[in-house]
């Protein structure tokens, strides 16, 4: 099989996947890293299929949405690519992509490093960044059900991985336990320019929230 058809193969299945998903994280959010992926690739040199077929399966099966369970995204991959007799080798790369993407909580250490790792990271981390970073923050927040934000309840930014995980705190605080924290994790000079001004807008939001939140404006 060529790659084309493995990359066309991998959007039939990955949208078949994501159907009724949580808005954040369905295949629109898919779709975005998949782009920024390739926009990111253009300055990098690296296996291009691998790259995308790292974008298109690095949320088929986020542990948030399986109680916790981080082996059932890169199981439901690699069984996938294999019914689809990819090389192995490829097959053995997406799934350490998959298996080191997540945040979860800013204190995970890679156990696996790769350009095309450091570029579907950096574009999924671009996604979480900007207008669509903010519209998809609160939306998680409504579909948990959090409070918008709450000023007793002081961000955390030291947590640990599953302190992450389990962390129900407003929808603001996570601004600052991961969101403005992104522009300084990220791998690529494409990466790192895009974060910069994705970044600003973000500042500039939090500087409106909290003049209409407290009636100064």
């Amino acid at each position: 099989m060529n790659n084309a058809d493995i990359i066309s193969k991998t959007i039939t299945f990955v949208k078949d996947k994501l159907d009724n998903a949580e808005g954040g994280h369905d295949w629109f959010h898919i779709e975005r890293v998949y782009k920024n992926a390739m926009l990111i690739a253009k300055n990098e040199v690296c296996d291009e299929t691998v790259v995308k077929l790292g974008a298109l399966l690095h949320d088929i099966a986020d542990s948030k949405f399986h109680d916790g369970d981080e082996s059932i995204g890169p199981e439901t991959a690699r069984t996938f690519l294999e019914s689809e007799d990819v090389d192995q080798a490829k097959i053995d790369h997406v799934v350490k992509i998959i298996e080191n993407i997540s945040y979860k909580g800013g204190n995970f250490e890679k156990t696996f490093t790769s350009i095309e790792l450091d570029i579907v990271q950096d574009a999924d981390r671009l996604d979480a960044l900007g207008a669509i970073g903010i519209a998809r923050t609160f939306n998680y927040g409504g579909f948990k059900n959090r409070a918008l934000y709450d000023p007793k309840i002081s961000p955390n930014t030291k947590m640990t991985k599953e302190e992450y995980k389990n962390n129900e705190a407003p929808t603001l605080n996570h601004f600052y336990e991961k969101l403005l924290l992104l522009k300084n994790k990220m791998n690529t000079e494409s990466g790192k320019q895009i974060a910069k001004e994705r970044h600003r807008y973000m500042e500039g939001f939090l500087s409106q929230f909290y003049a209409e939140w407290y009636g100064e404006k």
